[in-house]
Formats: C-alpha cells, sequence, structure tokens
C-alpha cells in the first residue's frame, strides 16, 4: 500500500535542494494538504533533527497546495513555514534557501491575485543572495528564480520582454544537465513567453521555437508521472494552434487545437487539480468558438463552487463566465427582469470589491455585458460601456492580470460604436 508519508520523509532524507517534486503531480490535493499539515506539525516539534530543510520542505508542500487549488490558508502557511525556516536557518546556505522559499511565496501570490509589489518585494529579497550561496544548485535555483520573477515582470507597461527571455534562456542552460520540474518550468515559461511574441509579431521562427519546446516537455512528461505539466504544455499547444487558426482562417488547425485542449483535459480530473482545470477551461472557451467554458455535472459543480470564491484572479475569471452565461440565458428568453436582478448582484458586490482593482474590473465587466444585453433586448443605447471596459481593462492589466484585461478587451471588440 502507498504510504505517502514514510516515502515523503524517506525522499527528503537528503537535503531539500538536491530534491525534485515533480512527483507530487500524481498525489491527490487534498492528501497534499494533509500532508502539508503534518509536515508542518513535526517541522515545530523540538526532537526534529534538521528543522530548517523540515520547514522548508512544509512551505513547498503549503506552496503546491496553493497553485493547485487556489486556498489563500495555503499562501498564508507557505510563507509562515518559509519566515520559521529563516529563523532556523544558521548557515549562509539555509538563510539563502529559507530567504528563496519566502520569494517564490511572492513569486506564487502574484500568481494568484496580481499586485507588481509581490514582484518587486520577491526581487529585493534575493538580491545579492547569490554573493552569500556556496552550493551550486543553490545559486542556478537563485538564476531560475530570478528570471521566473523577470518573465512575470514583462505583463507591466514597463516590462521588458527582451531581457526577460534572455534570462530564462540562462536560466534553462545553467539547469539543463538538471531535469526536473524546475527545468520544466522554466522551459514552460519561456515557450509561453515566446508564443505570445510569435502570435503578437506573426513571427514563424517564434512559433517554431515556442511548439518544438511544448512537444519536448509533452514528450518527456508521461501522464502517469507527470501529468499537470504535461497539460499545461497540451493547453499551451492548444491555445497557439487556435490563435494561429483564426488568424489564417484554417478549419484544420483549429480542430486540432481543439483536440490538444481536450487532450489536456484527459490528463487529469478536476478535483485532482482544481486551478489546472479551470486554466485550461478558460483557455479553450477562449481560443474556440463556441467551446463550452464550465459544466456543472456531477463534481465539477464544487470544483466551480471552491474556486468563484477564492477570489484569486482565475476564480475572477470563472465568476465572469458564470456572469456571462447568465447573461446569454436571460437574453435568450428575453428575461428583462433576471438581467436587472444580476446587476444588483454586481452592484452589491462592487461595494466590497473596490478596495480590489482586479475585482472591481470583474465587476464592472460583468455590468457591461448586462447593459449591452438589455440595449440589445430593448433597442436602444447600452451607455458608456466602452469607457468602462478600457477603464476594467487597464485596472486589470496595471495589476498584472492578463486574464481578467484579455476578458475586458474581448467584450470591447464587441461593442459597436
Amino acid at each position: 500500500m502507498f504510504e505517502f508519508g514514510r516515502d515523503l520523509r524517506r525522499l527528503f532524507d537528503g537535503h531539500q535542494a538536491d530534491q525534485d517534486l515533480g512527483w507530487l503531480e500524481v498525489v491527490d490535493v487534498d492528501v497534499l494538504r494533509g500532508e502539508a499539515r503534518r509536515q508542518t506539525v513535526d517541522a515545530g516539534r523540538v526532537t526534529c533533527p534538521r528543522p530548517v530543510q523540515a520547514w522548508l520542505l512544509a512551505s513547498a508542500l503549503w506552496r503546491e497546495h496553493t497553485r493547485r487549488s487556489g486556498a489563500a490558508d495555503s499562501l498564508q502557511h507557505a510563507r509562515l513555514t518559509a519566515l520559521d525556516g529563516r529563523k532556523a536557518a544558521r548557515t549562509n546556505d539555509d538563510r539563502a534557501e529559507a530567504v528563496m522559499a519566502l520569494a517564490e511565496t511572492m513569486v506564487l501570490s502574484f500568481d494568484l491575485y496580481g499586485g507588481p509589489d509581490s514582484l518587486t518585494r520577491a526581487l529585493s529579497l534575493t538580491d545579492g543572495l547569490k554573493d552569500h550561496a556556496t552550493r551550486p544548485l543553490l545559486k542556478v535555483r537563485l538564476t531560475a528564480l530570478h528570471a521566473r520573477i523577470r518573465a512575470r515582470q514583462v505583463r507591466s507597461p514597463d516590462g521588458d520582454s527582451l531581457q526577460a527571455m534572455a534570462f530564462l534562456d540562462q536560466a534553462v542552460h545553467e539547469l539543463s544537465r538538471r531535469p526536473g520540474l524546475l527545468l520544466d518550468t522554466l522551459k514552460l515559461d519561456r515557450a509561453a513567453l515566446t508564443l505570445t511574441f510569435g502570435i503578437e509579431r506573426r513571427d514563424a521562427r517564434l512559433l517554431d521555437q515556442a511548439g518544438r519546446e511544448l512537444r519536448e516537455l509533452v514528450d518527456t512528461c508521461p501522464a502517469e508521472r507527470r501529468p499537470l505539466t504535461r497539460a499545461r504544455a497540451l493547453a499551451l499547444c492548444g491555445a497557439g494552434l487556435s490563435a494561429l487558426a483564426a488568424l489564417a482562417d484554417n478549419g484544420e488547425a483549429l480542430e486540432q487545437g481543439r483536440a490538444l485542449f481536450d487532450a489536456a483535459c484527459d490528463q487529469f480530473t478536476p478535483d485532482h487539480s482544481p486551478m489546472d482545470w479551470a486554466a485550461v477551461a478558460l483557455a479553450r472557451s477562449a481560443a474556440l468558438p463556441g467551446a463550452a467554458c464550465l459544466s456543472s455535472d456531477g463534481g465539477q459543480s464544487d470544483v466551480l463552487g471552491g474556486l468563484t470564491r477564492n477570489r484569486t484572479v482565475l476564480g475572477l475569471a470563472l465568476a465572469d463566465a458564470v456572469v456571462e452565461g447568465g447573461v446569454m440565458k436571460a437574453e435568450s428568453q428575453g428575461d428583462i427582469l433576471a438581467l436587472d436582478r444580476l446587476a444588483a448582484r454586481l452592484r452589491s458586490r462592487l461595494a466590497m470589491d473596490r478596495p480590489r482593482p482586479v475585482a472591481w474590473a470583474v465587476d464592472q465587466i460583468g455590468l457591461a455585458r448586462v447593459a449591452l444585453a438589455k440595449a440589445r433586448l430593448l433597442d436602444k443605447p447600452a451607455g458608456p460601456v466602452r469607457l468602462v471596459l478600457v477603464e476594467a481593462a487597464a485596472a486589470a492589466r496595471d495589476e498584472g492580470a492578463d486574464l481578467i484585461a484579455d476578458r475586458a478587451d474581448h467584450l470591447l471588440r464587441q461593442v459597436t460604436d
């Protein structure tokens, strides 16, 4: 019988920095949460033989749980256990590793909620750490972390895409002899950035480079060992091919993109990694005209409810997709009262979301959807919807929430002058 805790402790019998967490992808998200709790308790025992590594393992488990569930309390646990690891550190290498864990938590916070300040703080924490670290692998991991931060800063108005690509290339090169989760994560970040540039500039060379790297990831990450990395690579392939198909008006390529998205969905169940499931579902619906985004059948409704309540960027995008579905249904039935109820609910939520720019932007997008639907039904002007959507997109983009900004831009293209 598989005993997760015993196998995990054996795996981390050596230095945590020398281990690869990629195998955790096969572990159910609820099991992962339980193990993170137990590891936190073990790290706090006075009899713990290696407290620094125990705290950092707990932080890594909490980060992985947060990444797959979007749970805010898990993110807080990841931060606190990293701080405990820094308190327990006695050597420069241990201190550097604990600070890295704290910086990685800030990067994850940006991925979940947006907010460029998180990336700025992560960079300030890691500045100068290479001068104090002595282990070669630790220095390489610092290079990788720096590259991942720079890749995310590209989303800001003053982001330097060429510099970010150079950092990613260097980090991939330094890690090329150490295959594992970190190298695959860097390759996914680089492929996503290359794909974006290739589509924006219609550069066949960049598109081919991204495609080759993604195909390599699919080939080297089997479903039985690395289902999530494989699914992420397949979804990126599907998004890239679908974008090209739309530009070229190629129906065959569009069907190939659909097949890639379907293959990504087949790698895992929604409750195994709710955040990955939602990301693939949203990307599929955005890339494929007429594709259903969400299903309320079976256990998916529970997963959807949990994600929309956690108020991450992805959860907010799902909430907007739910509003979009409700508006479309009400409009198809000519139900003005239902549209008014939707608008009232969004306005009441808007009062609570005002301090959060991304949540505010999503509520504004929802109100714009309602206004446009009512205008079509009543054959009258929708009001200043264009200005509302421009402001919502700008607010989301300033926070690094491109997923929300893209939804505002997509709706804006549907607004007639």
